[in-house]
């Protein structure tokens, strides 16, 4: 009874983003298309759908995918409510993928080890929690851009479920340590601690960073949302550095504008983490895989 009124007062609180013109569904099929979606806040820019769409495309899926904007208090009993109402998958992104993980009943090996999930599935009566993220960044490090992470100094920016899900997939590439630097140091110790026995791993505050060149520096912070940067040192950028932001958007975001204005040679957007992750939970709802080579190229010849 309890969840029954709170849905009754959360749901109204949630905002629907229609998406213009047909970039998200398959025309010509039978009707009721199977639903998927992405939640989370901040998400008006967000070119998931366009990617889903695509991939339905090249598959042939009868589906629509919508973005979806809910308030905190409204996302547990939301997101019970779309899989009650027959709803088959969900992208989860922030700030909502630690709250994802505990509200599935029943998490995969690689979402409970991140203890965040990033996709949700349904699977009979239950939903099921799964993080690609991980899965997605190295893809795209490894095989789309060519870099090798063993035995590379790697930084991590931020601390939250975008983190958790990078972390053991990163270190499975054997690199020579993996700093995680946040805001709190607390919080970026805690994480660091929580994944100690899969590699040299430790945490600390912004502020508490060396002015040493790190190889690899990932940006998985949320504030460039809002055209911020984290309080870092530039002599983290060295004249070989990689810096790789998880978030994306035309033209530089605030953190590839900074890397480059502190002599970075090599700055990466994260549309290829976005098309590779969703490629891998595309695969866990509809059971194949698709391409992404040509879904990249598209996202990025529409670059100004």
């Amino acid at each position: 009874m309890a969840t029954a009124r709170a849905a009754c007062v959360c749901l109204p609180r949630v905002e629907e983003i229609e998406l213009i013109g047909d970039n998200h569904t398959i025309t010509g099929l039978p009707d009721l298309p199977e639903r998927y979606g992405l939640v989370g806040q901040a998400i008006e820019l967000s070119r998931a759908p366009f990617v889903h769409g695509l991939f339905a495309r090249q598959t042939q899926r009868h589906m629509v995918y919508r973005k979806y904007q809910v308030t905190p208090d409204a996302f547990r009993a939301w997101t019970r409510s779309f899989f009650r109402e027959d709803g088959k998958g969900l992208t989860i992104t922030t700030p909502y993928k630690q709250a994802a993980a505990e509200l599935a009943a029943e998490l995969t090996p690689r979402a409970m080890r991140a203890g965040a999930a990033n996709t949700l599935s349904k699977r009979g009566d239950r939903i099921v929690g799964d993080n690609t993220d991980g899965a997605g960044l190295v893809r795209d490090l490894r095989d789309n851009l060519g870099i090798t992470v063993a035995d590379k100094s790697l930084l991590i920016l931020g601390a939250g479920g975008a983190t958790r899900g990078a972390i053991a997939p990163l270190l499975a590439l054997s690199p020579r340590q993996l700093v995680i630097a946040n805001r709190t140091a607390d919080r970026a110790r805690q994480v660091a601690e929580h994944f100690g026995d899969l590699g040299r791993v430790r945490g600390c505050a912004f502020a508490e960073l060396e002015a040493r060149p790190v190889d690899i520096i990932i940006n998985a912070t949320s504030i460039g949302l809002a055209g911020e940067m984290p309080a870092l040192d530039p002599g983290v950028i060295g004249e070989s550095s990689l810096c790789y932001d998880m978030a994306y958007g035309r033209g530089r975001t605030p953190f590839t504008r900074w890397a480059q204005q502190h002599g970075c040679r090599r700055c990466v957007k994260g549309w290829g983490m976005l098309v590779e992750q969703a490629a891998e939970s595309f695969q866990l709802w509809h059971g194949v895989r698709p391409e992404t080579a040509s879904v990249i190229a598209i996202l990025a010849a529409d670059e100004p």
